[in-house]
């Protein structure tokens, strides 16, 4: 008995290892993809992909204590299916598109292969690195600056429209969790609609320059919201409320600026 549950927790690791390093692959191309200067080879384009997911995965591996080997495993695992397509590429055998979807999809077995030479160390649950508590604990926040560097230089306005997300999101995934109790707190998420409903149509009739003024200061007031709902850790995971308050910082400063400007 003891044996067939230790065995079934280990194969529920393992598969949990392999969501997780595909998740950090994907983190890192949408992430990391954005900061580099577009690239018109396939062998550029390629090797600087790998890179962002490489750089992705070798983070979440530390922070989930694996060792140097397993990372370095795992970043080969990252490079070699591309490797392995640009010699038929640079001889014109096969087009750019092949090597950039074609390594992508070798990259899972790849990846598939470097967690098989350590099943010890993938199939038990992974010791979280004790630096946690310093920048890593942090994440939420890093990746939300990572998402809007562009808002901070390329300032631009913010479609009135697009403020409805913040409450809507709120309502949604409260419904979705089921953490929109006790009433007091669905009454809360509905006041918020409310309220932003009724800041849009002042928006809209305020005109371009105090319309994004307004709006800016609507997102700056929702990071106050995602504040309070992290330090209570209420409605939403607590990971998105930091995100979600980094975010909403950036876009509502950024808009201000816009429109200070017009």
């Amino acid at each position: 008995m003891t044996t067939h549950v230790e065995h079934r927790v280990s194969r529920r690791a393992f598969a949990r290892h392999f969501v997780e390093m595909v998740l950090a692959m994907v983190v890192g191309m949408v992430v990391l993809g954005p900061l580099w200067p577009p690239a018109d080879r396939a062998d550029i384009a390629s090797l600087v992909m790998a890179t962002d997911m490489a750089a992705a995965m070798a983070v979440w591996m530390w922070h989930r204590g694996h060792g140097r080997a397993a990372i370095a495993e795992m970043t080969v695992a990252m490079y070699a299916p591309f490797l392995l397509l640009l010699p038929p590429w640079w001889a014109g055998l096969i087009g750019g598109d092949i090597v950039l979807m074609g390594g992508l999809l070798l990259m899972l077995p790849a990846m598939l292969l470097a967690m098989l030479r350590r099943p010890t160390e993938y199939g038990t649950p992974a010791h979280r690195h004790a630096g946690r508590h310093g920048l890593l604990a942090r994440w939420p926040s890093a990746l939300a600056v990572l998402m809007t560097v562009d808002y901070l230089f390329n300032p631009r306005p913010v479609p009135l429209v697009a403020m409805m997300v913040l409450p809507l999101g709120y309502l949604t995934i409260g419904t979705v969790r089921r953490t929109l109790r006790p009433r007091p707190v669905l009454l809360a998420q509905l006041a918020a609609l409310a309220g932003y409903l009724l800041l849009l149509a002042a928006a809209a009739a305020a005109g371009p320059q105090w319309g994004q003024i307004l709006v800016g200061f609507g997102w700056i007031f929702h990071a106050g919201w995602d504040a309070w709902h992290h330090r209570r850790n209420l409605v939403v995971p607590r990971p998105y409320a930091e995100w979600c308050g980094v975010v909403d910082l950036i876009i509502g400063l950024t808009a201000i600026a816009v429109a200070v400007t017009m």
